[in-house]
């Protein structure tokens, strides 16, 4: 009798443990999205403010490129730099984030998918095929590799 309790507590406390490590890694993912999300936004607010679009945000990322990779050693390349200026030029049509981000809390509704899927996500140029994907990722929960593989398999409606 003793080895069946003490099995159903292992049980129930790994089943804590997992949910705990699942929702930190949402967490992790979450706020790591909302941070590109703002960097790709002082990225856009910088280069309105310069007089050379282009070449300025070009210079801009470059900068920015090779301060933080000092300081922080990876993640800031150019182009990743590039992509977050993209995610915000993307996702800040629907919506503005800027005073949200300050409270984590009301920004939890905004982005439910990782850093990776939106990479994918931001591929597709039609947007409302792009925002079908984006739903139906959150809405079905698919990894990466099923977004992938819904994708390539041409699960869409006619938008046309």
């Amino acid at each position: 009798m003793e080895n069946i309790a003490s099995n159903e507590l292992v049980q129930r406390i790994s089943g804590l443990l997992n949910d705990v490590r699942h929702r930190i890694i949402q967490s992790v993912n979450h706020t790591m999205v909302l941070t590109y999300f703002e960097i790709g936004r002082m990225i856009v607010e910088e280069e309105q403010n310069g007089n050379e679009r282009a070449d300025y945000g070009k210079q801009i990322t470059k900068m920015l490129s090779r301060k933080l990779t000092a300081d922080f050693t990876k993640g800031f390349s150019q182009r990743n730099l590039e992509q977050m200026r993209q995610f915000y030029l993307v996702h800040s049509k629907a919506q503005t984030l800027s005073a949200q981000f300050e409270n984590h809390l009301k920004a939890s509704v905004i982005f439910h998918l990782s850093w990776s899927h939106y990479l994918k996500l931001m591929r597709i140029e039609d947007s409302n095929e792009r925002k079908f994907y984006e739903i139906e990722a959150v809405k079905n929960n698919w990894s990466l590799r099923q977004l992938n593989r819904q994708y390539d398999t041409a699960l869409l409606p006619d938008f046309h």
